[in-house]
């Protein structure tokens, strides 16, 4: 027997809560690779951590917050804990991989080409485990070419993202990389959707049993809060929302000195270049020397 689906049962409420879930994440995680970039390396494991937890957490709320719409008519809908945050777990550790390979290795080439591909399987990946630990009196079916359309863009949404982290620019650069990124991850779960079908066993219909609002809201509370909390990191440090380098910063606290005469060092505060700075001493000496002795 199939079964009648319908994704929306709160209208457009659930689809605009579940894409700025996504956009938050994605911004947070986005500063947090970004600034990895700019500080010390003995810092760079952390913030790339907090970056992966973020855009993790972002992708799963985003995800269930969506389902909250999400009924089958003819039987009710349960979830199986233990798989649900298995999805949280998934999607942390596989975006965790691809964002370190990125901090680590730059923005570029392979390690763009391979970060963005991890970071878009572990969503992907995210969404159809936690579409499985779905439990109800009947199984899904879906089809193959719109999965593998929706795995696509989240690969595609996933690398750009993290071009966009690479790139190093300002705030307002990364908030709109981040509604990009939160438009491709929405559009990445309801293409997945798309290629849902839903059999009954049986023909027995039931509707009894708690709406999938009440069952999922308190599982969201924890990656929430950690959400919230994200938020007050990147808020309470200054660089993260210059998102200007270290050498770029202590130049222009020197007046006459270029930001290409700074060297960062890892652990240390930036420092002159002997060379550069012999040199520009030299040429200010040599502007006030006459000419003619």
């Amino acid at each position: 027997m199939q079964g009648t689906v319908d994704g929306f049962s709160y209208g457009a409420v659930t689809p605009l809560v579940a894409y700025l879930m996504a956009c938050l994440g994605g911004a947070l995680g986005l500063r947090c690779t970004t600034r990895s970039m700019l500080g010390a390396r003995s810092w760079r494991p952390a913030w790339l951590a907090l970056g992966a937890a973020a855009i993790g957490s972002g992708i799963w709320t985003m995800h269930f917050v969506a389902m909250m719409g999400f009924t089958v008519k003819e039987t009710p809908i349960h979830y199986d804990e233990a798989t649900t945050y298995a999805s949280l777990g998934l999607a942390i550790v596989m975006v965790g991989v691809g964002i370190f390979i990125v901090g680590s290795r730059g923005a570029t080439g392979t390690a763009l080409f391979t970060g963005g591909t991890i970071t878009g399987l572990g969503v992907a990946s995210m969404h159809y485990l936690g579409m499985a630990g779905m439990r109800f009196n009947g199984q899904f079916g879906y089809n193959t070419f719109t999965v593998a359309a929706s795995v696509v863009i989240a690969v595609v949404a996933a690398t750009a993202a993290l071009w966009a982290a690479g790139q190093v620019r300002g705030f307002l650069w990364s908030v709109g990389a981040s509604l990009v990124m939160g438009l491709a991850v929405s559009g990445m779960h309801y293409t997945g959707m798309a290629a849902l079908s839903v059999h009954l066993h049986g023909t027995a219909a039931t509707t009894e049993g708690s709406s999938p609002a009440s069952l999922l809201a308190p599982m969201l509370i924890g990656p929430l809060a950690f959400l919230l909390l994200a938020g007050v990191v990147v808020m309470c440090d200054p660089l993260m929302i210059m998102g200007k380098p270290a050498r770029t910063v202590l130049a222009e606290h020197k007046p006459g000195v270029p930001a290409g005469a700074v060297a960062s060092h890892p652990g240390r505060r930036p420092q002159l270049h002997p060379a550069r700075e012999y040199a520009r001493h030299q040429e200010h000496h040599d502007s006030r020397t006459p000419q003619n002795r």
